[in-house]
């Protein structure tokens, strides 16, 4: 079983104004096989807790740590996170001109696993999970997200998580924009990878319509940068019903 710890971590991003502190002191404990729901209002530092995992320059930690079992996160490089397991799911997935998706998909396995891919068999992979996310096979040759639609960017992120199997995928805002076709074929993406690995999951989202399909073991509020509450697949419940009026009025 692995474990991914993230102890009071406090994150700023640089603005015109100057530095701006968007994380407090986040403490959060996600071990193999779980799934962690991040819930919250808009600014609340829910895709800056993703991004900071992912090691994204863009936010300085200047306080705190984030291990992989027991290995220090944050003293990593961008692609020696991914090589240890970790997989970020983003919000607005960028396009990359020139260079194909099969390509792109069998690179980033080889760098993963430190060897290529049997051809065969790897070719079997990636035809098997693009039938089941319901990607039509030509994509396999179009630039990656390169005219594809926001739900066709969101299957192709979770295409890539079914063929890499990470240690522990955080999806950050994978419900946004979907229909509720696109949701399902999503969310049924992500249940197929949990049944066949013991990947630990931290879904970000701010509606409860995803967690009809992913349901989480446990749930986080985050407001002003922290944690304001957590609980069971409950907490959602009482957050579709009440919204986050009350946590916003004690922040």
């Amino acid at each position: 079983m692995s474990n991914l710890t993230i102890s009071d971590l406090h994150v700023t991003v640089e603005t015109p104004e100057g530095p701006k502190q968007i994380l407090r002191g986040v403490d959060l404990s996600i071990n193999s096989g779980e799934t962690h729901a991040i819930m919250g209002p808009n600014g609340s530092g829910k895709s800056t807790l993703a991004y900071s995992i992912a090691g994204h320059p863009k936010y300085e930690v200047t306080s705190g740590s984030v291990k992989l079992d027991g290995e220090e996160v944050l003293e990593m490089s961008v692609d020696e996170r991914a090589r240890a397991g970790l997989f970020l799911a983003m919000q607005y997935p960028v396009e990359v001109p020139g260079v194909s998706v099969s390509n792109f998909l069998r690179t980033a396995k080889t760098a993963i696993d430190g060897k290529a891919p049997a051809l065969r068999s790897w070719v079997g992979d990636v035809r098997g999970a693009m039938d089941a996310l319901r990607i039509d096979q030509t994509f396999a040759e179009r630039n990656v997200n390169e005219g594809f639609s926001g739900g066709e960017k969101k299957r192709h992120e979770i295409l890539q998580m079914e063929l890499l199997r990470p240690i522990f995928a955080i999806l950050d805002e994978t419900d946004s924009g979907l229909d509720v076709d696109a949701l399902r074929i999503v969310s049924e993406g992500v249940n197929r990878v949990k049944e066949a690995t013991d990947v630990g999951v931290m879904l970000i989202t701010h509606y409860t319509r995803i967690l009809r399909y992913i349901k989480p073991d446990f749930v986080h509020v985050f407001v002003d940068g922290k944690i304001a509450e957590q609980g069971g697949p409950e907490l959602a419940e009482q957050l579709e019903a009440e919204g986050y009026d009350r946590f916003l009025v004690k922040a």
